[in-house]
């Protein structure tokens, strides 16, 4: 198939997009810049330049394509209509890139039961409405017939497959650790978060291409970790003690509200029981704390 694929050079488009040249297919990548394309290029896909924005291009790419998967932006509902106009009545597969922040809570730290397996459990915090009803209209693409499908990641790890190596969750920890020497976790780090390996969720991006019905919802997990867990296992590798309470708006002082408290200080707890049994997947890494330790260690 020839695959468009936007954000082709960012973590998860470019991992995406590599799982899918590995098997076989065509990839054309949309990236911002000539440079950009010229690494593409040399990776062996085709490379397009332009931005989301672009809505003449995007049409033409969607259009010519046999299937389209859009990692560039989860909130760029403009792009989404966009796609999804040009795909109607074609059956052809739209795969949509979300975020489990949806399901994510102003915790500062603190724990939370709640579990969501399905779309239709979670009532986001305002911030993420917008994102959720993005969601929703790309599973409603499938009433105009198109095959769209929405992958909802969770926290990943793992080197990235194609141009971008490393993901924002993890390596934003161990920046500031490595620069101010102390490992911190915002509160009491008993916030949980699901994740996944980036090798298994682009697995599961192409048995979605190759399965998934129409109007389709997954969430994208393999294990669940606390951010205390996960800083201590910072700390440990790079030998700063113990892991240290962060005082929240420090923490946004450091990293920005958005990026705080909802990539680094909520709950996020999802669960994948749809892409196991609707598609099969079967992720091989269980174990960001120990990824982390390891990782950390030997670079």
């Amino acid at each position: 198939m020839d695959i468009f694929v936007t954000g082709a050079s960012g973590y998860i488009g470019g991992s995406v997009a590599e799982r899918l040249k590995a098997a076989g297919h065509h990839i054309i990548g949309l990236v911002r810049s000539d440079a950009k394309a010229e690494q593409l290029r040399a990776r062996g896909m085709e490379a397009v330049v332009g931005t989301l924005d672009d809505a003449r291009l995007l049409a033409e790419q969607a259009k010519r394509a046999d299937a389209v998967v859009n990692a560039a932006n989860s909130d760029h509902r403009t792009a989404v209509e966009m796609l999804i106009r040009s795909l109607a009545g074609s059956n052809k597969p739209f795969l949509h890139t979300s975020g489990s922040s949806i399901a994510a809570n102003d915790a500062r730290g603190e724990p939370d039961e709640r579990i969501y397996r399905r779309l239709e459990e979670v009532t986001p915090e305002p911030e993420k409405a917008a994102r959720v009803r993005v969601d929703q209209r790309v599973r409603e693409a499938a009433d105009v017939g198109v095959r769209s499908v929405v992958l909802c990641n969770t926290l990943i790890y793992g080197h990235g497959l194609g141009l971008q190596r490393d993901s924002v969750q993890i390596p934003a920890l161990v920046r500031q650790a490595q620069r101010s020497g102390i490992a911190r976790h915002v509160g009491r780090g008993l916030n949980r978060w699901a994740n996944v390996h980036v090798e298994d969720m682009a697995d599961l991006y192409l048995l979605a291409l190759e399965q998934a019905k129409p109007g389709s919802f997954y969430f994208v997990e393999n294990g669940e970790a606390s951010f205390q867990e996960l800083v201590q296992a910072i700390a440990d590798a790079l030998g700063l003690g113990e892991a240290q309470s962060w005082p929240a708006e420090e923490a946004i002082a450091e990293w920005g509200f958005e990026k705080a408290m909802f990539a680094l200080a909520s709950n996020s707890r999802v669960r994948s029981d749809l892409a196991r049994t609707e598609l099969g997947w079967q992720p091989r890494h269980d174990s960001v704390v120990d990824w982390v330790r390891r990782e950390l260690r030997q670079g």
